[in-house]
């Protein structure tokens, strides 16, 4: 599951490229901000799997809440008119799956 996480993670990165390169020629402070958010994510899984008990689960949590971070500021470019809601879809569906995973992983 955790190395499933980590490729789902990397792939979500790799889906918001494109996205985040438009974004920032309208709002350069939440292009950064989901890049961070986006980073954060596959950098706290794998860290996780070098950690134990409490402390491996705490770092999946900032993971989870660094993966709901992008979706809520995918969702505000959205609503800008930054972003078409038809490009989130894809992103969407991977933030979803992969917070699932995380979830899934802490409890």
């Amino acid at each position: 599951m955790h190395l499933h996480a980590f490729e789902v993670s990397v792939a979500l990165i790799r889906e918001l490229r494109a996205l985040v390169a438009r974004l920032q020629t309208h709002d350069a402070d939440l292009a950064s901000q989901i890049r961070r958010a986006a980073s954060s994510v596959p950098l706290n899984v794998s860290e996780g799997r070098r950690r134990v008990g409490r402390d491996r689960a705490h770092v999946w949590r900032v993971a989870a809440g660094s993966a709901a971070e992008v979706r809520a500021a995918l969702l505000v470019a959205e609503a800008w008119g930054y972003l078409e809601a038809s490009s989130l879809r894809e992103p969407l569906a991977l933030l979803d799956r992969l917070l699932a995973m995380l979830w899934r992983m802490v409890h």
